[in-house]
């Protein structure tokens, strides 16, 4: 299996993805600290830690006899630059394209109604002349 699609392994399951926000949240945490946040077994938190590390998104660190757990988040830049940045710049010249033309569109309206006065019939005053907002007079 490649390391995309160890990648792509990695993150399919919510757990996991759990586990890496409680890292992105607080970096190196062991086994433990982890197992507290998580509703998990402690070999079920152990288990997919394994398969974060084998994609290579979660790096180890011994301190003593404990095992410190770090986000790694180069493997998550790989995949937004090889998968979601070429997809993403079309979209936003499209939204400024479309941004423009709106503001095109506003100028062009504002412009046409320089000067208009709405008319109103007699139903839409009030006895003193004043427009009535809901259109009933007094």
């Amino acid at each position: 299996m490649g390391d995309a699609d160890l990648l792509f392994k990695a993150l399919a399951d919510p757990g996991r993805r759990k586990l890496l926000d409680r890292l992105h949240a607080h970096d190196g945490q062991t086994l433990s600290e982890l197992c507290r946040h998580l509703d998990m077994t402690r070999q079920g938190v152990a288990q997919h830690l394994a398969v974060l590390e084998a994609a290579n998104l979660v790096a180890i660190q011994r301190r003593g006899r404990e095992k410190l757990h770090f986000l790694n988040p180069v493997p998550l830049q790989e995949i937004y630059d090889r998968w979601i940045r070429k997809f993403e710049r079309p979209r936003l010249k499209a939204l400024r394209d479309l941004k423009r033309r709106l503001e095109k569109w506003r100028i062009h309206v504002a412009r046409s109604n320089e000067g208009y006065s709405p008319k109103l019939n007699k139903h839409d005053h009030t006895s003193n002349g004043s427009r009535d907002p809901k259109g009933v007079r007094p």
